[in-house]
């Protein structure tokens, strides 16, 4: 038996991914290898690929931070694991392979009752939205949330967790199927924005979020797009709202500063990898927290589409055209 992986040669867009085959590789002594099921597939690794991810990993290397599978081997130096094990692993990147070997801090155990289809589109979107929403935005009930993309994993994921810590949620969108999808997982109220944004747009977009919102605005502006879409997302901020910097596949936008000035809001970063690194402890509480609201059957990954692990190409393309809905995943077979 060999290991698949689909390579990244040389930067480029998703047409440059190859699956070759080689030797199972050994875990070192805080390693342990996963036999892989399933990987998630999220934004990062269509950037990744192309040199603009702040990792740049040698090449070659495979795409894909998010796995789920069986422990088949580990390392030396290795406690709290065994061969045999369900769980997932949040690499950064080497994902899109049959085998993983990555070191065991990377790694968690998941429960019985959740499918490796479920566990690989987990932790990358609800960690980042809890962390966002909970500890930079501190969102409480009764508050009003936007979500700007709320259509695709990440937004998805905020619009559920939202509707958990017992917000009214506005989920804007750049279609109405989309609109439609995330009503479907709980969204209060939908709304359509253009695909391009110029100045009348920007002032439409601006002013269907008002009304929407009411005459206190929104509280809570969870914005995983960037681009022309922020300014107007931020106009219709709450006194004293908070508006959550997730990800920029729209553009970095500019933010005029007087605007936070004039509704008393902050502007929040939310760096959710290295937050994990800083603080696992909370980290850790996080995840403990997700894992009980999907017990509970209160948030769950809403997979789109499957793709078999030679296919990464046509599952990244969905990714970067922003034609997602909900969580796309890589099956990987044994």
């Amino acid at each position: 038996m060999r290991a698949r992986s689909m390579l990244s040669l040389s930067p480029g867009g998703p047409e440059t991914l190859r699956l070759t085959e080689g030797h199972i590789p050994a875990p070192e002594p805080d390693e342990v290898r996963i036999a892989v099921r399933a990987a998630g597939v999220n934004f990062p690794d269509t950037i990744i690929i192309r040199d603009l991810y702040q990792y740049k990993p040698e090449r070659p290397f495979a795409p894909g931070g998010e796995v789920s599978g069986v422990i088949d081997a580990v390392g030396a130096d290795v406690t709290g694991f065994t061969v045999g094990d369900r769980v997932l692993a949040l690499p950064i990147f080497g994902g899109f392979a049959s085998h993983l070997v990555t070191p065991a801090e990377n790694v968690m155990k998941i429960p019985d009752a959740m499918s490796f289809e479920d566990a690989a589109c987990f932790i990358f979107t609800y960690g980042t939205s809890y962390y966002a929403l909970a500890d930079r935005g501190h969102l409480a009930g009764g508050d009003t949330l936007l979500v700007l993309g709320a259509a695709g994993g990440i937004g998805a994921s905020a619009v559920e967790l939202g509707k958990a810590m017992g917000a009214r949620v506005i989920a804007a969108v750049s279609n109405e199927e989309k609109a439609a999808f995330c009503r479907g997982i709980g969204a209060d109220d939908t709304l359509v924005y253009p695909a391009e944004m110029d100045r009348a747009a920007q002032k439409a977009f601006g002013s269907e979020i008002k009304a929407l919102a009411g005459p206190d605005g929104v509280d809570v502006i969870y914005d995983p797009v960037g681009g022309d879409y922020a300014e107007p997302a931020l106009r219709a901020a709450a006194w004293n709202g908070r508006f959550l910097v997730v990800g920029f596949p729209a553009g970095i936008p500019n933010i005029p500063l007087n605007l936070p000035l004039l509704k008393n809001c902050q502007i929040v970063g939310v760096f959710w990898g290295a937050f994990t690194k800083r603080d696992p402890g909370r980290y850790a509480e996080h995840c403990a927290a997700l894992f009980d609201l999907y017990g509970a059957g209160r948030i769950r990954p809403r997979i789109s589409d499957r793709f078999p692990l030679e296919r990464a190409a046509d599952a990244l393309r969905l990714i970067e055209t922003r034609a997602a809905k909900g969580k796309i995943v890589l099956t990987v077979s044994d």
